[in-house]
């Protein structure tokens, strides 16, 4: 079958590599679209952290948001999957120590990660072989471009439980990105105000198309009390604003990775009686993002942007954006193509 392969820092092709089998307690899913994301963009430059503590080597074989059809079982799998269309879990844990045993198997030590960590193999590929255990079910409602966006809607939905931002409570969301953006999406649909700070007017617009008034630059940011705020970029110094605009007895949750570290200052966090949330991974995310799409109160499809083939990806990593793309910030592949 064909994948994609990352050979070293800037350096990917589609190659033919031997199809997976399902080995016991697996499926084989046929895909049929995989999300670009930036950790995927990480492994291509070279700068994902896994690659520097021995996490993640070359060659590998990325893509974690997907969608697909499961067409094989491997030994003592439920036949009630065959033919399902599903989306998994990113995060794969050992199953066996005392944080997958509390439902954390998303910070298991011992964890692979689909298309990113300890080898296993992603989704930018014609197949791909998964634990039947990591499987959720997608509902004929959901389409596939819907399909590949519940992985980053988990994340998103975590984010936003993390804010506990009730009906009627104002939200600020740092960075208009898909993680950004979805956050919004998702915490508008349970009543909250929602507003967006972006870096500049041209990163808003897509933003206020979706409906958010409350679209702001630095500049223009209106000084009201924010009960909740979400750093969903990548900016070192975007924490420690979060911090700063927050109101006191508030939550702050941090869900953006910067490339060198973010620093704030505790005194702050104490003296403010602030909330300090970390978001890793969408894994306890996925089936309300299933429920959010569903029932139609979410709609993320304009996030993306444009679909294109396997053959493609190597430039989408390097920063190419499809001729024809619209505004989203989100690309799909379709390995079929």
């Amino acid at each position: 079958m064909r994948a994609l392969v990352i050979t070293g820092p800037g350096r990917a092709e589609v190659r033919d590599v031997e199809p997976p089998v399902a080995a016991p307690g697996q499926v084989v899913v046929d895909v049929e679209r995989v999300g670009v994301c930036g950790t995927d963009v990480e492994l291509f430059t070279g700068a994902m952290s896994y690659l520097h503590t021995g996490h993640a080597r070359y060659p590998l074989r990325p893509g974690h948001e997907w969608c697909g059809v499961v067409t094989a079982l491997g030994e003592g799998v439920d036949p009630g999957w065959l033919g399902r269309r599903v989306t998994g879990d990113t995060q794969l844990g050992c199953r066996h120590c005392g944080l997958c045993r509390d439902g954390l198997h998303h910070v298991c030590p011992d964890r692979a990660e689909i298309g990113i960590r300890k080898g296993f193999p992603g989704a930018l590929a014609e197949r791909l072989a998964v634990p039947a255990w990591a499987l959720h079910a997608l509902p004929e409602t959901i389409d596939a471009t819907t399909g590949a966006l519940v992985e980053p809607g988990g994340n998103a939905l975590r984010a936003v439980r993390g804010a506990a931002a009730e009906p009627g409570d104002r939200l600020l969301v740092l960075g208009t990105g898909t993680i950004g953006l979805l956050v919004a999406l998702l915490a508008r649909a349970r009543g909250t105000e929602v507003h967006l700070l972006g870096r500049d007017e041209a990163t808003l617009r897509l933003a206020r198309d979706l409906g958010f008034a409350g679209a702001w630059t630095r500049a223009s940011l209106p000084s009201l009390p924010w009960h909740s705020v979400v750093d969903a970029s990548n900016a070192a110094d975007l924490p420690a604003l979060a911090l700063d605009l927050v109101r006191p007895g508030g939550r702050v949750v941090c869900i953006g990775l910067a490339g060198s570290p973010s620093r704030i200052d505790t005194r702050d966090l104490v003296f403010r009686d602030v909330t300090a949330v970390g978001v890793l991974a969408g894994s306890a995310g996925l089936a309300g993002t299933i429920e959010a799409y569903a029932d139609g109160s979410v709609d993320a499809r304009p996030l993306v942007a444009a679909t294109v083939g396997l053959d493609d990806v190597a430039g989408v990593l390097a920063g190419r954006r499809p001729a024809g793309a619209g505004p989203g910030p989100k690309i799909h592949i379709d390995p079929r193509r």
